[in-house]
């Protein structure tokens, strides 16, 4: 495995995330910060220093657990929170928390629609400033995830050559797939196909599109 931060590169990037996690970094250790403009419920916050202890400051220590903090070129503190299974977005816009003292943190939020994508993200981080965990019933399932996940199966395959039928057999199994050409049906050759568009599709930018979805 390569070393923690291992491939990160600040600035902005054709995929749209602020920096490249290594390809060879397990998903519950990869974490992805993207962009504001493209992730809506990143909650944009200033830090102000404070002297002294109150229910209301924040420090570094209190996260460091979950943290993952990259610094951008223009002194925002980008941050991403995340046991491997759940995540909070941050960009400290203006003040710092990474020295580690105590903060008071201010929220941007603004208008209506864009005020409501970014509440339940609110909630998320204070429930784990206050309880030092992530909340379950904050992190829902995500509607739809088997199917993106296989869309992602399918784009892995495609990518080493996988031809149809051999996708089929690892989805859904020989038996299946002996089934279906038994029975001369195309159901399962059909799906595979759709899976494949979705996977094209997603690849070629339409990813982007998922995190536009509101909240669940």
């Amino acid at each position: 495995m390569p070393p923690p931060g291992a491939g990160r590169a600040r600035g902005r990037k054709a995929g749209g995330f602020t920096f490249a996690e290594h390809p060879a970094v397990a998903a519950p250790d990869a974490r992805i910060l993207w962009h504001a403009d493209l992730d809506p419920t990143i909650l944009r916050v200033t830090a102000q220093p404070v002297a002294g202890e109150s229910p209301d400051h924040v420090a570094r220590s209190m996260l460091e657990r979950w943290l993952t903090l990259i610094p951008d070129i223009d002194g925002t503190e980008h941050i991403v929170l995340s046991d491997g299974r759940r995540r909070i977005r941050l960009d400290i816009e203006a003040g710092s928390i990474a020295d580690g003292g105590p903060v008071l943190l201010h929220y941007r939020l603004e208008g209506i629609a864009s005020a409501e994508r970014r509440v339940r993200p609110l909630r998320r981080f204070l429930h784990l400033c206050q309880r030092r965990r992530f909340s379950r019933s904050l992190f829902p399932a995500e509607p739809g995830m088997d199917r993106h996940l296989l869309v992602l199966r399918v784009s892995d395959a495609l990518r080493a050559g996988a031809s149809q039928r051999e996708i089929a057999l690892v989805l859904f199994g020989a038996d299946r797939v002996a089934q279906d050409n038994a029975r001369g049906s195309d159901s399962l050759r059909s799906r595979v196909k759709r899976l494949i568009g979705d996977a094209r599709r997603m690849a070629a930018g339409g990813y982007r599109a998922l995190m536009q979805k509101p909240p669940v």
